[in-house]
């Protein structure tokens, strides 16, 4: 499938003009939000061969049967899969998939395959945030060194992306509730699948997100997030705490962290960029967390345009109570017949490293889910120009809030054969959206407290 002409073919790969980089969207693309375009800027229709169906509204109401605090009900748990992707096939649909999830079944030719459902397109977000979307893309602009945004308000502030900096800002300032509170599991499989479970309780404060809020109100902070290993016994303890800040070239991310066996609070000046993830084994840099996060200013971003992908999408099996992690955790990669595939359009963003600045991944490309903002695939390069790591977000639809997230983060190191997987909550508590908290609960004082009980 040939990527859309919807992009100006004038902006350059790797440098873009200084006039795109400020321009507004135009009179005319405003007046397609809420008509040919959502509030979110995606396409409204379905595409020509009815094989991506339009968006209605998305997931607006849990399904019957469903309590808040339980894991979440498939509510498309009667579909039957379409077709598989096998290595025998794999030729037939790489017109559908990134070079990641290719090199993915020649890495693994005898297990790896790719399930491919019926699409639905579930994301759904509060009216509020579709209402500040809007205003967004009337009135946000991009820093003069693109490292922060102005005018902009609670959700993604670029519905109509003029260049690839302002669609990753979209992914970065996405909604994604007002709070939340999370116990969930992060494995790391050696090559032949052993694994210890690592469990790691997460409170996270987006004051960005709440209604009402914008970049001004919030003091360049526009989440909170503090984060406690509580197994094993050796990691049990250990807390990162991160106050995260929109323009970190203005203001570096900052962050402290507590290790029981000093039982002190100290300074952590490089929780940024390619620094090795909390208890990842190696296996995750900070800044793949959320698939990305942090500042974009490492990176030349081009906005390569829109194109019809296969890509895990409602992943409501992999989240079920009926599967345990380690009818999920495989050698090499997860189960993939509890995983769900579908076809979406996504924009295709490509990050080629700087010049004078330096990371462990050379270039990267990125495919973000037009509904929703969020990345879905990630194909992560070494300077040798090979693929190095292939990262997936399974989401589902939080219907209660509603908000679409992950349910569970994969990161295939193709070049080691091992991969991270964070997020089971199979069978303990889900995500709340609805904790309670402030910036009062973001303190160095409150780590040190919570460190010495």
């Amino acid at each position: 499938m040939k990527i859309s002409k919807l992009i100006a073919c004038g902006l350059a790969c790797t440098l873009i003009s200084s006039t795109s980089l400020f321009a507004k969207a135009s009179k005319a693309d405003l007046a397609k939000l809420g008509g040919e375009l959502t509030s979110y800027g995606a396409i409204q229709a379905g595409n020509k061969a009815g094989t991506i169906p339009a968006w209605t509204g998305g997931i607006t109401k849990a399904p019957a049967g469903y309590k808040k605090g339980d894991n979440h009900i498939d509510p498309y748990k009667s579909d039957k899969p379409l077709y598989t992707i096998t290595p025998d096939n794999v030729d037939k649909y790489k017109d559908l998939l990134s070079p990641g999830q290719i090199a993915m079944f020649t890495r693994y030719p005898k297990t790896y395959k790719i399930v491919v459902y019926p699409s639905h397109r579930s994301a759904s977000f509060p009216k509020f945030v579709y209402d500040a979307a809007e205003n967004n893309a009337a009135n946000s602009v991009l820093t003069k060194d693109t490292n922060g945004v102005l005018n902009a308000g609670v959700t993604v502030p670029f519905p109509i992306p003029n260049n690839g900096v302002e669609a990753i800002w979209n992914h970065l300032l996405r909604y994604r509730g007002e709070q939340l509170e999370r116990k969930v599991g992060q494995a790391s499989p050696t090559s032949k699948g052993s694994y210890v479970m690592v469990t790691i309780k997460e409170n996270v404060y987006f004051p960005y997100n709440v209604e009402g809020a914008t970049v001004k109100s919030v003091k360049n902070k526009p989440a909170y997030f503090v984060q406690t290993v509580t197994a094993p016994p050796r990691r049990a303890g250990n807390i990162l705490l991160v106050h995260d800040t929109l323009n970190q070239t203005k203001e570096p991310r900052l962050a402290w962290s507590y290790n029981p066996g000093q039982r002190r609070v100290r300074r952590a000046p490089n929780i940024a960029y390619d620094t090795p993830g909390t208890a990842s084994d190696g296996q995750r840099t900070t800044d793949q967390s959320d698939i990305f996060n942090g500042s974009p200013n490492r990176y030349n971003w081009e906005l390569v345009g829109r194109k019809e992908m296969l890509v895990p999408y409602n992943s409501y099996k992999l989240h079920s109570k009926d599967v345990e992690p380690k009818d999920i955790i495989q050698a090499g990669h997860i189960n993939q017949d509890i995983s769900r595939y579908e076809l979406h359009r996504v924009w295709e963003v490509k990050g080629t490293l700087k010049k004078g600045t330096n990371h462990i991944f050379a270039s990267k490309t990125y495919y973000l889910d037009e509904d929703s903002w969020q990345i879905l695939v990630a194909d992560q390069y070494d300077s040798r120009g090979n693929i190095w790591r292939v990262s997936e977000a399974h989401c589902i639809n939080y219907y209660e809030k509603p908000v679409f997230w992950d349910t569970l983060q994969l990161h295939y190191d193709l070049q080691n054969g091992r991969y991270l997987a964070f997020g089971f909550n199979n069978q303990g508590p889900v995500d709340n959206f609805d904790v309670r908290l402030s910036k009062k609960d973001f303190t160095p004082q409150k780590l040190r407290r919570k460190g010495r009980r």
